[in-house]
């Protein structure tokens, strides 16, 4: 592993920001820390850093115990969430001042400046002050000055937070990229999981200072191991006293469940493609429809219950208030604090997705 952490714990006061955490990240890959507001995970990449010291455990940065090496020395390029470019220095000025700092050779400092500009995509802008830019175009400066003095590894906090919607998307795109080009390994914080699960090659899901996850987007996506990684990530209903839908008879009474739009299928009685699931499916109605673009979601009252799924924009027009067969393929069932995948007992041995 080229960047662990082992057995570190860190407390502000009585707050525990991080509890026996304990990971490792293969050199190359772009890894995001995931997790709600005051999860810890910014903690956890300042200790990385070195600008927080951990009370207890070790960081360690290919195979060599960090702990006691000061920030500037452990070969790592910081990108601030507000850019922390400074105001009275140009962009090409901005890029080189870690250079600078260690002393390069003014040819050298304005070869790899050169170098870096074109890389970020900002030639012809060498000369314009941060306050001549768009948020985009600052947060590559503030990549390209990260960048400058080649680090083994490269930080970044919310890197996308103070941008608009619309640059943001285009970035996260951007960044992977260069992230790929330049091959150098990658943590990012974020609390947004449609960022972190566009980009990263791995997620490390933080909760309450704790590691609750870390795998592939799919992995944490299909196979959540807790009750926090079912309900956080996806959107969900959680139902706390689940009984009374069929094929689900066997489960304990007042079971805690999360229902995710992909396991819900809503059709009419009369549409012959699933006139045999109609044994295994409840009576709801459409209380909601929601345009998302390439498809609709529906909100629907089953059992007392609101479920969601996600319909074609193919298939035949639907309306509030309309009556529909609704069908539960499965459900996460939460024990304690572990998640558990419940498929539909009356499903056994019928392929639904291929109807």
């Amino acid at each position: 592993m080229y960047v662990e952490m082992k057995q570190v714990n860190k407390k502000f006061g009585s707050y525990e920001a991080a509890k026996n955490i304990n990971f490792g990240i293969e050199k190359g890959k772009l890894v995001a820390l995931l997790g709600p507001s005051g999860s810890g995970k910014t903690t956890i990449l300042r200790m990385i850093a070195g600008l927080e010291t951990q009370d207890s455990g070790d960081v360690i940065i290919e195979g060599t115990v960090v702990n006691d090496i000061p920030p500037g020395k452990r070969g790592i390029g910081f990108v601030f969430q507000n850019y922390a470019l400074f105001r009275y220095m140009t962009v090409e000025e901005n890029i080189a001042f870690g250079l600078r700092v260690q002393k390069k050779d003014k040819k050298e400092i304005a070869g790899r400046v050169k170098e870096l500009v074109s890389l970020v995509g900002l030639e012809g802008m060498e000369k314009r002050y941060p306050h001549q830019l768009s948020g985009g175009q600052r947060q590559r400066v503030a990549f390209a000055r990260a960048l400058a003095p080649n680090p083994q590894l490269l930080l970044l906090d919310e890197p996308f937070a103070a941008i608009d919607a619309k640059v943001r998307k285009e970035l996260r795109q951007w960044l992977k990229e260069m992230i790929s080009k330049v091959g150098i390994t990658s943590i990012f914080v974020t609390h947004d999981q449609d960022e972190a699960v566009e980009v990263a090659d791995e997620i490390i899901i933080v909760n309450e200072g704790k590691i609750e996850q870390m795998g592939t987007p799919i992995e944490i996506y299909k196979k959540p191991k807790t009750a926090f990684v079912s309900q956080f990530i996806g959107t969900s209903a959680v139902l706390n006293d689940f009984h009374g839908f069929r094929g689900f008879e066997q489960l304990p009474e007042a079971s805690q469940v999360i229902i995710r739009p992909e396991f819900v299928e809503a059709f009419k009685s009369d549409n012959q493609k699933f006139h045999s699931l109609i044994p295994c499916s409840e009576e709801g109605v459409i209380r909601e429809i929601a345009f998302r673009g390439s498809y609709l979601e529906l909100t629907l009252e089953v059992n007392g219950a609101l479920l969601q799924t996600n319909r074609s924009l193919e298939r035949r027009p639907v309306e509030i208030g309309e009556p529909m067969r609704v069908l539960l393929y499965r459900v996460y069932l939460l024990k304690d604090q572990d998640a558990y995948l419940y498929k539909n007992q009356l499903l056994k041995g019928v392929d639904v997705e291929a109807l």
